[in-house]
């Protein structure tokens, strides 16, 4: 549909001009160019600058977190979280900008986003925190605190997006290969996994 058409690609024009220049940087003209549209469709379609920001910062992490949503006590910790840390690196990679621009939002003091940090997504951290406590009880990983993980999980998988020069400048590479990227997973998901305690379910 063209609707959808025009929004993808307001979208993807979006991220990258924002990751660019910044909020303050960017204009709607600009975005409007990158996307071959009128500002007018920009406007009719996203509302306003700040509107459009914040759809951006939000689909991230809706993004990044959709492999938890639906996550039971009954599933098995070994496997989520190793898909976790899979699904994180894959997406990191695949979409940098969007990355770089979250953590720009973030080490700004996230000024469009704290009713999404405070609402939202508290409510998500604490209702996956809960299982996590819940599979620690049953002995299926040791009683670590809930929280710190996920934040270690987003910051671990990020990094290569977020500091990809430091990356790619201490290892002498010019961009991480299919293999590095396998290679960076299996580490975090070990380093990860032993660190929690998580025993593979036994059949």
């Amino acid at each position: 549909m063209t609707r959808e058409r025009n929004e993808r690609e307001i979208l993807a024009a979006a991220e990258r001009v924002f990751a660019r220049h910044g909020y303050r940087g960017a204009s709607l003209q600009d975005i409007a160019e990158q996307a071959g549209l009128p500002k007018s469709n920009v406007l009719y379609y996203m509302g306003s600058k700040r509107g459009l920001y914040v759809r951006l910062l939000e689909r991230m992490m809706e993004r990044w977190n959709a492999l938890l949503d639906d996550i039971s006590v009954d599933d098995d910790p070994a496997e989520v979280l190793e898909a976790f840390i899979r699904s994180k690196m894959q997406l990191s990679r695949r979409h940098p900008e969007g990355s770089r621009l979250f953590a720009a939002e973030i080490l700004g003091g996230a000024p469009f986003l704290q009713d999404y940090l405070r609402g939202g997504l508290r409510d998500w951290v604490q209702a996956r925190a809960r299982i996590f406590e819940q599979w620690a009880e049953r002995g299926l990983m040791d009683p670590v605190d809930p929280v710190w993980l996920i934040f270690l999980i987003w910051s671990a998988t990020q990094h290569y997006a977020d500091f990809e020069a430091q990356v790619l400048g201490i290892t002498g590479k010019d961009e991480l290969s299919d293999a590095d990227v396998e290679r960076i997973t299996a580490f975090l998901t070990q380093v990860i996994l032993k660190g929690c305690g998580v025993r593979p379910r036994e059949v």
